[in-house]
């Protein structure tokens, strides 16, 4: 398998909201041979990076390596033997792409909060110049889970003409007031950290990728570390943490990674609790406070509807096949999300079929239960909505009332 592991400059970039950069960015992998009509665009999770496979540039144990590798690979579902796969990681991001923690050429030092806000739709049109400079003027599939499966909705709806396979997984036209609010605190965590410093706390031009510096900038690590405790637990169900989790007390050579309260110390540190300061921690490591607000901003601000009347009125002029598939235990995008995503598609009469997973993990499914994301996929890639393992179980809905187990909250009574 060939892999190539590039950032490429796409020059001056005008955003939605008007704004331009004069040098916009892009970091990129490509994986396999291009043979004119075999390319997969991958589009990325909130967090992830253009590394989806596992060889390439980042470092192995960073969470952001290899993140579908399951999915990616010689004989794997998104098959690099007989497809080209590209992943670009957006505009916003701190995986090597232009945003807020890399350097403003104008002044050297870091953009900060002077990066322009992105949206959805620029990390589309962003991909779309790529493309053209890799000289691939059309795909044979875009595929992508959660915001990235927003992501591919959006090129079915800005560019019909040049994709003729949508796999959104574990995804919605846009996300609910539960999953909003929780995004609203998460950023208010990150703001209220006094060494948030309105967003300008790089600390001089020696920032790295992931904004971190060497001349003693101090970052808003706890605040980040709180708001991706907030993002982590809205990718459990209830039930795959009481499985994983229960009330157990941690182990006594676990450390508590935060302060606690004075009572705190008579009561039980949780294995809960230890998870989730563990993965936080590690994650303030790779990650940038600004790009997260960016990110989730962009999360949040999305419609497929805007501009249009309706989600089928967005997605008329898409003439190929999709593939939307959904998870019965996510609450963050919920299989009654991506029911009416496929009817809106049916409303066009394209040819789509809604793949519902029987899961109780969560939204995470789509990254960890490849046994059950890959047969489908694969079959869908290969020959379209004829593959074996491709199911549309739209007639669960009139059959059962459990089609959609949605929202078993966090905050039932």
């Amino acid at each position: 398998m060939s892999v190539e592991s590039e950032t490429v400059s796409i020059g001056e970039f005008e955003f939605q909201c008007g704004e331009t950069v004069a040098d916009l960015e892009l970091a990129y992998e490509t994986y396999g041979d291009f043979s004119g009509d075999n390319a997969v665009l991958v589009c990325h999770a909130l967090t992830g990076s253009a590394h989806v496979s596992s060889r390439g540039r980042f470092e192995e144990g960073d969470q952001a390596y290899a993140w579908w590798d399951d999915i990616v690979g010689p004989g794997k579902a998104i098959d690099t033997k007989e497809y080209f796969v590209v992943c670009v990681n957006v505009p916003g991001s701190c995986y090597g792409s232009s945003g807020p923690s890399s350097t403003n050429p104008e002044t050297g030092e870091p953009y900060g909060p002077e990066f322009p806000p992105v949206t959805v739709a620029d990390w589309t049109e962003a991909q779309r110049r790529l493309l053209d400079e890799l000289g691939i003027p059309a795909l044979h599939a875009v595929v992508g889970g959660s915001v990235g499966g927003m992501n591919v909705l959006e090129w079915g709806k800005r560019h019909p003409d040049h994709v003729e396979k949508l796999v959104p997984v574990a995804a919605a036209p846009r996300l609910d007031p539960q999953c909003l609010a929780l995004n609203g605190i998460a950023r208010r965590a990150i703001t209220t950290d006094d060494d948030w410093n309105g967003g300008h706390y790089y600390g001089g031009s020696d920032s790295d990728e992931n904004g971190a510096t060497s001349d003693g900038g101090t970052h808003p690590d706890e605040g980040l570390a709180l708001a991706r405790q907030i993002g982590h637990v809205m990718y459990f169900s209830k039930a795959s943490m009481e499985r994983r989790f229960g009330r157990r007390a941690a182990t006594r050579e676990a450390e508590r990674a935060f302060p606690t309260d004075p009572a705190g110390r008579f009561f039980p540190y949780r294995d809960v609790e230890s998870y989730l300061d563990y993965n936080a921690s590690k994650f303030v490591e790779r990650f940038d406070a600004n790009s997260y607000l960016y990110l989730t901003r962009a999360m949040d601000n999305y419609d497929l509807s805007s501009g249009f009347e309706s989600d089928a009125d967005a997605l008329a002029a898409f003439d190929g096949e999709a593939l939307v598939m959904s998870f019965t235990g996510d609450w963050h995008f919920t299989t009654q999300q991506s029911e009416a995503l496929a009817e809106a598609l049916r409303e066009t009469d394209t040819d789509v079929a809604h793949h519902v997973v029987d899961s109780d993990y969560g939204h995470d499914a789509f990254l960890v239960e490849p046994d059950n994301v890959g047969p489908p996929l694969s079959d869908f890639l290969e020959e379209g909505l004829d593959g074996n393992a491709v199911s549309d179980t739209k007639a669960v809905e009139s059959e059962s009332s459990d089609f959609a187990p949605v929202h078993n909250s966090l905050f039932s009574r």
